[in-house]
C-alpha cells in the first residue's frame, strides 16, 4: 500500500514510558497494517533458554544444518504460534509478502528448509506476534506511544538484540539517551 500511514515494512519502536511494560524498549517489524488492523513481529527480546534447536526438537525436525539461534519473544498474541521473518530468496505457498522487503512464513515446510541448509540466506525466528485492532494503532501512534522508522536489513538480521531498540533510534538519527519517560505541559 502507498498510503504512508500503514507502516508495513517499517519498525515501531516503543517511546519510554510507554506504559505497558509487554513493549518496554519493544522494536517490532511491522508486517500487516490496514484498515483491519496491525501485525507485527517483536525483536527487541529473546526467550530466555530457548533455541532454535530445541524448537525444532519439538516439532520432530532434525536441526541438521540449522544454528542454533536465540527464538524472538514476537508478541503477546499467540504466543505458541511461531514466525520467520526472511529474505525473499525463499518463499512457501502462504508466505506474505511484506512491502517488497521481508517475507512472513508461519509454516513448518521453511523450518524444514533452514535445517535441510535450503531456506533463506537471512532469517529470524519468533513466537507470537503483536496485534492491533482496527484503527488501534492509529489512536495509539497518535497518543505518542511509538516512533515508526524505516526497517533496516542489518537490524533485522544481524543487529543483536540487546542493542536493536537503541541502534534503531540512531539510523533515524535521534540519540536514545536523550529521550524522556514523560512530557511535559504548557
Amino acid at each position: 500500500m502507498d498510503d504512508p500511514r500503514f507502516l508495513g515494512g517499517q519498525f515501531l519502536l516503543a517511546m519510554p514510558g510507554i506504559g505497558d511494560p509487554r513493549f518496554e524498549k519493544a522494536v517490532i517489524a511491522m508486517c500487516v497494517h490496514d484498515e483491519e488492523g496491525a501485525l507485527g513481529i517483536g525483536l527487541g527480546r529473546v526467550i530466555p533458554r530457548l533455541g532454535f534447536h530445541d524448537l525444532l526438537k519439538q516439532l520432530e525436525i532434525d536441526p541438521g544444518a540449522a544454528p542454533n539461534v536465540a527464538i524472538h519473544h514476537g508478541g503477546p498474541v499467540e504466543p505458541q504460534r511461531g514466525f520467520i521473518l526472511h529474505t525473499s530468496d525463499w518463499g512457501g505457498n502462504e508466505s506474505i509478502q511484506v512491502a517488497d522487503r521481508w517475507v512472513l512464513s508461519a509454516t513448518l515446510d521453511i523450518l524444514k528448509a533452514i535445517a535441510a541448509g535450503k531456506g533463506p540466506s537471512h532469517w529470524v525466528v519468533a513466537l507470537g506476534y503483536a496485534g492491533w485492532g482496527p484503527s488501534q494503532l492509529d489512536e495509539e501512534l497518535a497518543r505518542h506511544g511509538w516512533f515508526a522508522t524505516p526497517g533496516d536489513d542489518h537490524l533485522l538480521y544481524e543487529c543483536d538484540v540487546e542493542s536493536r531498540w537503541s541502534a534503531a533510534f540512531l539510523s533515524a538519527g535521534i540519540d536514545p539517551r536523550l529521550l524522556a519517560a514523560e512530557s511535559g505541559t504548557a
